[in-house]
């Protein structure tokens, strides 16, 4: 072949090859590029070539390499007016570093469209990068923070960079992807603003783990982690699927509803309706017109013909809350209800045949109510032939974590306000107190806190001033307490009392460096009694 006239290159690229002492040529390896096939430009665009000890290399029109001879202008030329150096090598491997980790990384300019995508955030989004390059990044990501709270215009637009802000796309498929985002500003050699940079990674198996474990502790609309609460989601299904009757009895505020409705939702009758009485907010003669109607004319003002709840829930389930509140004279007749499975009317003639699964709710001990004569006792056993007790939450503090989470949730999806969770003060508050309403007292705490809180997490100072005077822990209540004999000595002792907590605080809080936990820890007392004594004492 004859001698070609060395062209000045028009492509500079970076080849991969075995280092060389020849200036004359270097050897691509044999199984890397299988010449005989031809020559792929595509291919080379991919390869790097790392020739540090070539400062300078005289490239002949045609490179030899292996009878293949390598066109120059394919070629990097190593001169005085291509002198790399550490940096600029690192430059230019730079994308294959950021394709080699599994974290997807983009970067956008000024205006907020697309100017980079590395490999991960390729696969993690559906789309290419000849695709993404050039479009608005909202256009590719359509994340549920891209309309507002965008967190790369935050850190733009405020120099702030956030970590860890957990959100979900939709990839190029329209499926729901949650991801884990940080961001950064993108500057120049001189500090100048470019863009914006987002880290992200998929958070897709973590959630899928986190579901199953929440599936664990999860049945209906209800959460718990108990052995208890276990036990109650095992049995629930099993007697969801029988028509008998079920007594549900525990405290107020700890989710017999709840329980109710999934009974109703797990068995056969779940498409049929569903409803509810609450037999303690009706005087008694109202009462039995709510429950089993009244004919036309069956006392003053029924002027027409009403059908009771019973007749509204053919086919379905009612649930008789408060139960324990039924007057006597009603408990006869839904006894006969319960027996002979109809219902008269009031002023009426005719009987209604039922098919109807009958529930019953209560806060009281039933059998305690049959002794003391206040509940028939051949009406508590024709109720009670499935039982459902639901223990307090103070017997199951173990479910309050998951209920705090479950919370904040269902709160956050009514409210639209994003918030993370509790600080671990507060948790350990939560853990502390007895909570006499339940699961009740628990929402209504979390519900007043949301309002109040304009940060990512609950912070003591965002709970109601009632809830936190009522968890005062006891202290020395077992020592023999003196009761001053007057007023002004009341006010001597409380005063010298406050004093000397004073100073006891300040001096654990001076020894500990301001560090509260380690001052509780020196006093013996908890942390959440510190803050709440700081405050009372003005601390």
């Amino acid at each position: 072949m004859g001698r070609v006239v060395p062209q000045k290159p028009t492509f500079r690229f970076f080849y991969k090859a075995e280092r060389c002492k020849s200036l004359q040529r270097a050897v691509l390896p044999e199984n890397m590029v299988n010449f005989n096939n031809g020559f792929n430009k595509r291919y080379f665009k991919n390869i790097l070539i790392l020739l540090p000890h070539i400062r300078s290399l005289r490239l002949p029109g045609y490179y030899p390499c292996n009878n293949f001879y390598l066109p120059a202008r394919y070629c990097w030329v190593f001169d005085s007016r291509c002198n790399l150096s550490e940096f600029d090598i690192a430059k230019r491997l730079f994308p294959m570093i950021l394709d080699s980790i599994g974290e997807g990384v983009f970067a956008v300019n000024k205006d907020f469209k697309i100017i980079y995508l590395n490999k991960a955030a390729r696969d993690i989004t559906g789309f290419d990068a000849r695709e993404a390059k050039g479009r608005y990044c909202y256009e590719i990501f359509r994340a549920n923070i891209c309309t507002r709270n965008c967190a790369l215009r935050h850190t733009i637009e405020t120099g702030e960079p956030l970590k860890e802000i957990r959100v979900e796309i939709l990839n190029r498929a329209n499926e729901e992807v949650p991801i884990s985002v940080s961001t950064a500003i993108l500057r120049s050699k001189s500090g100048a603003m470019l863009g914006g940079v987002e880290i992200f990674r998929d958070l897709s198996a973590i959630e899928t783990l986190r579901r199953e474990a929440q599936q664990r502790f999860r049945l209906q609309d209800m959460v718990g982690k108990s052995k208890a609460m276990q036990e109650l989601f095992r049995l629930l299904p099993i007697m969801a699927a029988s028509d008998a009757t079920v007594l549900i009895q525990g405290p107020s505020g700890t989710g017999k509803e709840l329980v109710a409705k999934a009974l109703h939702d797990l068995g056969p009758r779940q498409r049929g309706p569903y409803e509810r009485v609450n037999c303690g907010a009706l005087p008694g003669e109202l009462l039995e017109s709510e429950l089993f109607g009244h004919a036309k004319g069956a006392f003053t003002d029924a002027k027409t013909e009403k059908p009771g709840r019973f007749a509204l829930a053919q086919g379905g389930t009612i649930l008789l809350d408060e139960i324990g509140e039924l007057p006597l004279q009603l408990q006869v007749k839904l006894l006969r209800v319960l027996q002979e499975k109809e219902i008269q009317p009031l002023g009426s003639v005719k009987t209604v045949k039922l098919n109807v699964r009958v529930l019953a709710a209560t806060n009281k001990n039933l059998k305690q109510e049959v002794l003391t004569g206040k509940f028939r006792e051949d009406l508590y056993f024709r109720l009670r032939v499935l039982f459902v007790e639901i223990p307090p939450l103070k017997q199951r503090k173990e479910d309050i974590p998951v209920l705090v989470d479950h919370l904040i949730k269902r709160i956050s999806l009514r409210t639209g306000k994003t918030i993370k969770g509790v600080q671990p003060d507060v948790m350990e508050l939560f853990l502390y107190h007895d909570f006499p309403g339940n699961v009740r007292e628990l929402e209504n705490v979390l519900e007043h806190a949301f309002v109040m809180c304009e940060e990512e997490k609950i912070a003591i100072n965002h709970l109601p001033p009632d809830f936190l005077d009522q968890v005062e822990e006891p202290e020395n209540s077992h020592d023999t307490v003196h009761r001053p004999s007057s007023t002004g000595e009341a006010k001597a002792i409380v005063d010298a009392q406050a004093m000397a907590e004073t100073r006891a605080i300040m001096n654990a809080l001076a020894t500990t460096g301001g560090n509260k936990e380690k001052a509780a820890r020196l006093l013996g007392i908890s942390r959440t009694t510190l803050w709440r004594k700081m405050k009372k004492l003005d601390i």
